[in-house]
């Protein structure tokens, strides 16, 4: 097996992989505690009468969203000057994904890694590819704000912000102005956080030879350069960020479609603010946030939506059924032909 093809599944350690497997064993007993809680045989009569063809429409959904954020991905390199077919990235696209959901605490800050996973799969440097996934992801981040602002707003429109989910209402609200001021902030900033960078290394440089000052100044420069070139093609940015909005109305829909599969209806503006708001619990220590966005989720339908509890903990399984679940198996096939190709 050569050693792209192993790029893939190399940070499996053995304490990663303790960690792995601890998570989604905690995550699963929470879970079911929690459907204890409920009640088990309340929460299988929701099921009684499922439609599932929705929840194929929202497999479906799910797949969209991984494409259209890959296509996203491919407009962002090809500024950087990265030219790779869009067949093979968005296959690659999948399995770092999938690396991303099974790794603890990926969804709070994966890109290093999924950097990593693209410089070694495609012909893009790993400066030109941490670029590239970082600005995508601030693309995506307009219309997680945007679309939450929206339900927010369908929300007041329609009667008082619940109480219970004021402070998911207020994270978001920190957030949607605190992470474009610390973007805005790091970019014109760059010469002195570089200088400092390169101080908090210079310890470290100085007790080993497998860091050196001149080499992570290097890689700090090409970095800066590769931001530099896609921030020169801002047209090229708006044909991602429409990629990005795309991708991120089929992130959602599955939570309506999720609804639709237990004969139950949420309104679909309501689906633009509870998704982004339950997306914030994926921040918890456990793959993929499995545990925290079920709980989020629940709290958010039953105090936006209305919903019983029994309904709402069922909607939350059935769309990370579709959303999570889907998306690490179709993840993990692609981490595999990744594998198989290299």
């Amino acid at each position: 097996m050569s050693r792209e093809g192993l790029a893939v599944l190399d940070f499996v350690d053995r304490k990663t992989l303790i960690r792995i497997v601890a998570g989604f064993a905690v995550a699963v007993l929470l879970l079911y505690l929690v459907a204890v809680g409920i009640g088990i045989e309340e929460v299988t009569a929701t099921f009684r009468d499922a439609q599932l063809r929705w929840l194929a429409v929202g497999c479906l959904s799910t797949l969209l969203c991984l494409a259209l954020w890959g296509k996203a991905w491919q407009v962002v390199l090809e500024v950087a000057g990265v030219g790779v077919p869009y067949r093979k990235l968005v296959v690659t696209y999948f399995a770092a994904t999938f690396a991303n959901y099974v790794t603890p605490l990926g969804q709070a800050g994966g890109e290093p890694f999924i950097a990593y996973v693209l410089s070694r799969d495609t012909s893009a440097s790993y400066e030109d590819s941490l670029a590239s996934v970082v600005t995508a992801d601030l693309l995506n981040l307009l219309p997680f704000f945007s679309f939450a602002a929206l339900g927010m707003a369908a929300l007041l429109w329609q009667a008082t912000l619940p109480e219970a989910v004021e402070p998911l209402a207020v994270g978001l609200l920190a957030m949607a102005l605190g992470v474009p001021l610390l973007a805005v902030a790091t970019w014109q900033f760059r010469r002195p956080l570089t200088a400092a960078v390169l101080w908090l290394v210079a310890p470290v440089a100085r007790r080993t030879s497998r860091i050196s000052l001149a080499g992570v100044r290097r890689r700090i420069e090409e970095l800066r350069a590769a931001f530099e070139r896609i921030a020169e093609k801002p047209r090229a940015l708006v044909r991602a960020l429409v990629f990005s909005y795309a991708g991120w109305v089929f992130f959602a829909l599955p939570l309506y479609f999720a609804a639709e599969t237990l004969g139950l209806t949420v309104d679909p503006l309501l689906v633009l603010f509870i998704v982004p708001a339950s997306t914030l619990a994926g921040l918890v220590p456990s793959p993929g946030g499995l545990g925290g966005v079920e709980l989020a989720l629940v709290a958010l339908l039953v105090a936006v939506a209305g919903v019983s509890t029994a309904s709402a903990y069922s909607i939350s399984l059935v769309y990370r059924l579709a959303s999570y679940w889907f998306a690490l198996g179709i993840g993990g096939i692609a981490a595999l032909y990744v594998i198989a190709r290299n």
